[in-house]
């Protein structure tokens, strides 16, 4: 197989192609066709093309790059504008945050508890702020519980997730790992998987669903 593959390499080689070239269009390694063709010298002509080619490739690869650059710089200033538009939020503001969070992530069945779920760890902090100075939830109450994949660590996970929610570690129950042997060094979108948390309590629930149904209300059936 490999002499087959060294013969379409000398015959690339021949015709001028770059090392690069050749590795891509035979499915081998760079290392390999140097070595397959590091005999054959070529023509001052082919030579030429070769530079004159890779001048071209780092020409468009510079404008790529600050293509993106500048991309990135409209796009850093648009947000900055939009974000002088808001200066200060207050505690009314943050519990219609929270009630939009929990009405859009948080659990809405069953009436004994309390849950939210998601892997953003702004959107836990934000969360958490809204039941500790909005529902006023003793800390005690709290309950942690991370659902991540087996080939990530576990220990990591719940050292990160404690730190972001500021719930203790003894008040997470086991961390639930999902098996994942497809996605096994691959890269993870989640690294530390994702957070439930819970509070068991009827009333509490109750009230976010008596605030989420008034906001509806509000929203739908008044106009602004």
């Amino acid at each position: 197989m490999k002499s087959i593959e060294k013969g379409k390499a000398i015959i690339l080689r021949k015709k001028g192609h770059s090392i690069k070239q050749i590795a891509k269009e035979i499915g081998v390694s760079k290392a390999s066709v140097s070595m397959w063709v590091r005999a054959i010298k070529l023509k001052p002509n082919q030579l030429a093309a070769l530079k004159l080619n890779e001048h071209s490739r780092s020409v468009i690869d510079k404008r790529r790059i600050t293509r993106l650059r500048n991309e990135e710089e409209k796009r850093s200033v648009i947000m900055k504008k939009s974000g002088n538009d808001i200066h200060s939020l207050s505690k009314t503001d943050l519990k219609n945050i929270g009630i939009s969070l929990y009405w859009a992530e948080g659990r809405k069945r069953g009436g004994r508890f309390v849950s939210f779920s998601n892997s953003d760890p702004k959107m836990i902090k934000i969360i958490m702020r809204f039941f500790r100075e909005v529902c006023e939830v003793g800390e005690n109450r709290f309950r942690g519980h991370i659902h991540t994949h087996s080939h990530l660590s576990v220990a990591a996970s719940e050292k990160y997730w404690s730190q972001v929610s500021s719930i203790p570690l003894n008040q997470f129950y086991k961390t639930y790992c999902k098996p994942s042997i497809s996605s096994k060094g691959k890269m993870d979108s989640l690294p530390y998987g994702t957070l439930d948390i819970n509070v068991c309590d009827t009333a509490l629930f109750l009230r976010i669903m008596g605030w989420i149904e008034k906001v509806s209300f509000l929203l739908l059936e008044k106009k602004l």
